[in-house]
């Protein structure tokens, strides 16, 4: 790397765990080195289910000190992302009141519903275009509304988590556009906070801060941190905070147009969709079930959030909890040797929604449904995984009949692309090449926005070149001897997903 090598650090928080990562950018290429990673554990309290905010701020900073050892104290800039939905609430003093709650925690049960009583489905979904989820940060503020939470009585101020910790590095309150689409009180349209909805539902509207785009410059990183950590001071600049909108910041898609492939953002959750210019809320898009997010440049993320890993990864811990110890590999070696499509399984059902036993709650539903119980741990992973692939196929159509055309490949990135099996079960239940790479999709998207803020780069279709020149990736081609079996498989989840309605 010459001396004119741009110093980047990306900061990225997953459900799982959190890393900070140097990225050399030396106008052709990007290099990332990983200076430090963190669990992100979550809290269980007698009120709620909490993230633990203060050790995350730790160890950023942490992880900002690593990156200032590697470099000499010299960074060109740096940014965060995080997962959605999820806020942190200040006062009017610019305090936090209480730790942030898990999207995953109870007290979002049956908000949807409520909601419905107080505005039309279809009204919401108007106003919104976002998929209807319970943990979406609506239905978080609707519950504290019907609880009359104090703390929603005296905030001054929403920001959701990586908001929350940029308020923190920069003193600057705003919201990123990009992880303010997640909340479901985004009115995409519009372009502004969705207010007469969230008036409907008595929530409070001053709360809501400026909305920024990807690639704003917040300002420079707080004197205190600055000193703290031995690091000259640099510009802090919001990328797309969404994480799924940096990874698809970083798909390193070619040649073709980009409503005529999907991608997949692959980690604990999937999110399966396409880039589109404008926001399409109409009624079919809400029979399908899809959302309208914000990406890089201005586009529309249309797309839909699939339960992803999340299975595995749980049933791992409850594995680990009976002295099974094994690797991620090992899960993915054991569930290649299974027997294919024994069981279909719908990993968006409610029973697996919350944190706990998966292998048991598999077993339930296999038996509820009438079909072969899973009895080896192999034999519980590879139903998850096909599961997974028959998702992504559902998810395939319903893109295709919005935009009526085929989409003629995939593209795998993230995390969850090391999971070669997923990815060539996703070849074969959706009939489509399957592209995968970069793995670290999240941290390279990023980073190459804060080079576009910083003019660095020129284009987002500039950014994804350095990608391709950047990092390998790897296709998968469907196998089509086994299309009737996939067939077979897929009407069976269609028929337990209607059952499910």
């Amino acid at each position: 790397m010459s001396q004119n090598t741009l110093k980047l650090l990306a900061v990225d928080l997953g459900a799982e765990s959190g890393r900070a990562t140097l990225g050399q950018f030396d106008g052709e290429r990007i290099q990332l080195t990983e200076v430090h990673r963190f669990p992100n554990t979550t809290v269980p309290l007698p009120d709620a289910l909490h993230w633990d905010v203060l050790n995350l701020w730790t160890e950023i900073r942490k992880g900002m000190a690593a990156a200032a050892k590697e470099t000499g104290g010299q960074l060109d800039g740096m940014g965060l992302d995080t997962w959605g939905v999820d806020f942190g609430l200040l006062d009017r003093t610019g305090a936090l009141i209480g730790n942030p709650v898990h999207y995953r925690d109870s007290r979002t049960d049956g908000m949807v519903e409520a909601a419905f009583q107080r505005v039309p489905k279809e009204e919401i979904f108007a106003q919104t275009g976002v998929q209807f989820m319970a943990l979406n940060t609506l239905y978080q503020l609707l519950a504290m509304v019907l609880q009359n939470s104090p703390q929603l009585a005296i905030a001054e101020t929403l920001l959701t988590m990586p908001d929350l910790l940029n308020y923190w590095l920069t003193g600057v309150k705003a919201s990123e556009f990009t992880i303010a689409t997640t909340t479901q009180c985004y009115d995409p349209r519009r372009k502004t906070w969705a207010k007469p909805l969230l008036q409907r539902l008595g929530i409070p509207t001053h709360i809501f801060p400026e909305i920024i785009q990807p690639g704003t410059i917040l300002g420079d990183l707080r004197l205190p941190i600055a000193e703290e950590i031995g690091i000259q001071q640099l510009p802090v600049i919001a990328p797309a905070c969404h994480d799924t909108g940096s990874a698809v910041a970083a798909v390193p898609v070619q040649g073709i147009s980009n409503t005529s492939f999907a991608w997949i953002s692959s980690g604990t959750w999937s999110v399966m969709g396409v880039e589109i210019n404008e926001p399409l809320i109409n009624a079919e898009s809400l029979a399908c079930s899809v959302t309208n997010e914000g990406g890089v440049n201005g586009t529309i993320r249309l797309s839909k959030n699939i339960i992803g890993l999340w299975p595995v990864q749980e049933s791992r811990r409850t594995w680990r909890r009976e002295g099974q110890d094994y690797s991620y590999d090992d899960l993915t070696s054991l569930a290649a040797q299974a027997e294919p499509l024994r069981s279909v399984v719908d990993p968006d059902h409610d029973d697996f929604l919350k944190p706990g036993d998966m292998p048991t709650r598999l077993r339930a539903y296999c038996q509820r449904t009438s079909q072969p119980i899973p009895e080896t741990n192999g034999q519980v992973i590879r139903c998850f995984l096909e599961g997974v692939a028959l998702k992504y196929r559902s998810t395939l159509e319903r893109l295709e009949r919005l935009l009526d055309r085929r989409l003629e490949a995939i593209h795998i990135v993230g995390g969850g692309t090391q999971n070669r099996l997923l990815s060539q079960l996703a070849a074969d239940a959706c009939q489509r090449p399957v592209i995968t790479g970069p793995v670290e999709a999240t941290t390279t998207g990023n980073l190459l926005v804060q080079a576009l803020a910083l003019g660095k780069i020129s284009s987002l279709a500039d950014a994804r070149e350095v990608v391709r020149r950047s990092f390998e990736v790897e296709t998968f081609e469907p196998d089509t001897s086994t299309c009737q079996a996939w067939d077979d498989a897929y009407a069976k989840l269609m028929s337990l997903m209607e059952e499910n309605c």
